[in-house]
């Protein structure tokens, strides 16, 4: 194991950044231990690759970028198991600290439900777009073009609508 001075600014940086390593195994596990490992999977691969990160790209985005390959990369061998997936049970999908009126409380427990229908790829955008990620930056998480970008978030937000549509 290594020590020193790498291991204190490796240490920091996933500390600064823990809430994106949060969020993309909260989106992508189905259980609380489902998301431990992920999490524990999201830092190990995060350790290994740290002596390799690209200084021209923000943390968040290299942090982003292994988090979203490792989740994605688990929900294969998943699928590859069992080749079903079950969606989560609502009680698991979100989890708000913040009081919010019933009304809007219920849509947003169903867009986190249709958001987590969407295929892998889809999923790490919309969790990106949520986040104000710029469109530059999810293309260089996801090796992907702005425009590739720019299409797929038109086209999911169009499946979310219509998604929402069919409930009234």
């Amino acid at each position: 194991m290594r020590t020193g001075p790498a291991s204190d600014l490796f240490i920091a940086v996933i500390d600064d950044h823990k809430g994106i390593i949060f969020k993309v195994a909260n989106s992508y596990a189905k259980s609380v231990e489902d998301r431990k490992d992920l999490v524990q999977e999201i830092i190990l691969q995060l350790w290994r690759s740290f002596d390799n990160y690209n200084e021209e790209y923000k943390y968040s985005t290299w942090i982003y970028r292994i988090a979203l390959n490792v989740a994605i990369s688990n929900i294969r061998k998943e699928e590859r198991r069992s080749r079903l997936i079950s969606p989560l049970p609502d009680s698991d999908i979100l989890a708000l600290s913040v009081e919010t009126d019933e009304e809007t409380e219920q849509s947003s427990r169903f867009l986190y439900q249709f958001i987590n229908e969407l295929k892998p790829l889809d999923k790490a955008l919309v969790l990106l777009y949520l986040e104000d990620t710029s469109q530059r930056e999810m293309a260089e998480i996801l090796g992907l073009s702005e425009t590739n970008i720019s299409t797929k978030i038109h086209r999911i937000k169009s499946i979310l609508k219509q998604k929402f549509a069919a409930l009234k």
